[in-house]
């Protein structure tokens, strides 16, 4: 795998994509053996607040299992990303971005964002949804 940095079609940067600038608190989960992110991040959990989280689910079951930490380690106004193994991959999934959706929606989340993270991964940016009133 490579380095996470230039990914994409766009050529912006991975960091900027996902949000992560100078002082953001960012998470990466379950990242795979060989991604790196050239942006200040952790690896494990500290405390709370964090404003960006990514978290890679190589299936339905992982996003699950990982989801509920998630929330409550993200701010208000935090966004987890969801990544998820690209069909073109070749990586065994039941994971795409509809199962995505499927799982964030019905618990107050919603989609703003889709990027390729890298050749092997995509992911799906999710806000809380904000109440109207």
């Amino acid at each position: 795998m490579t380095p996470a940095a230039p990914a994409g079609y766009s050529g912006t940067p991975l960091p900027r994509k996902l949000g992560i600038r100078e002082g953001t608190r960012a998470l990466l989960v379950g990242t795979p053996a060989g991604f790196e992110l050239d942006a200040p991040h952790h690896r494990r959990a500290s405390g709370t607040g964090y404003e960006v989280q990514v978290l890679f689910c190589p299936d339905v079951a992982t996003l699950c299992r990982r989801w509920s930490r998630a929330v409550e380690l993200s701010t208000d106004r935090g966004a987890v990303w969801v990544a998820w193994p690209k069909k073109a991959s070749g990586v065994a999934t039941d994971l795409d971005e509809y199962g995505v959706r499927d799982h964030a929606l019905p618990l107050g989340w919603v989609d703003v964002k889709v990027c390729a993270i890298d050749a092997t991964w995509s992911g799906l940016k999710l806000v809380r949804r904000l109440e109207r009133g």
